[in-house]
C-alpha cells in the first residue's frame, strides 16, 4: 500500500466516524417531542453530517476502489456499539462483541486479500 492510499484510508475511517455520529443524533432526537427545538436541532445536525459525508464520500471514491470503500463502511457497526456504550451507557452482550470482532476481521481480511492481489507481480509473456 502506498502512502497516498494509506492517507485516503485514514480519511475514509475518519469520515466513517463522522457518519456514525449521525446515529447518535438520531437516537438523541428520539428523546424529544416531535418538532420541538431539540428534535429540530438534532435533525439539522443529522442533515449537516450526512451532507459532509456525501461530499467527502465522493472525494474518497475518486481515490480508492468503490469495493474497498464499501467494505470499510462495515466498521460503522462497531462505531455504533462504541457510541452506545460511551454516550448512552448501554451494555454490550457477548454476541454483540463477537459480531463486532467478525466485522473487523472481515474488513481486515478484505484489506489483506486486496493488498496481496495488488502487490502480486504481473505475469510476463502471454498472448
Amino acid at each position: 500500500m502506498n502512502k497516498n492510499n494509506a492517507k485516503t484510508l485514514a480519511a475514509l475511517h475518519l469520515l466513517l466516524v463522522v457518519y456514525s455520529c449521525s446515529g447518535i443524533l438520531s437516537k438523541m432526537a428520539a428523546g424529544f417531542s416531535f418538532l420541538s427545538p431539540g428534535f429540530i436541532a438534532c435533525y439539522c445536525g443529522i442533515i449537516g453530517l450526512l451532507g459532509i459525508y456525501a461530499i467527502c464520500w465522493q472525494q474518497i471514491i475518486k481515490r480508492i476502489p468503490l469495493t474497498t470503500a464499501y467494505a470499510n463502511r462495515a466498521v460503522t457497526v462497531v462505531w455504533g456499539m462504541v457510541w452506545g456504550v460511551l454516550v448512552f451507557k448501554e451494555a454490550l452482550t457477548f454476541t454483540q462483541i463477537l459480531g463486532g470482532v467478525v466485522v473487523l476481521l472481515g474488513v481486515a481480511l478484505f484489506a489483506y486479500s486486496e493488498s496481496n492481489q495488488n502487490g502480486a507481480p504481473e505475469e510476463k509473456g502471454g498472448r
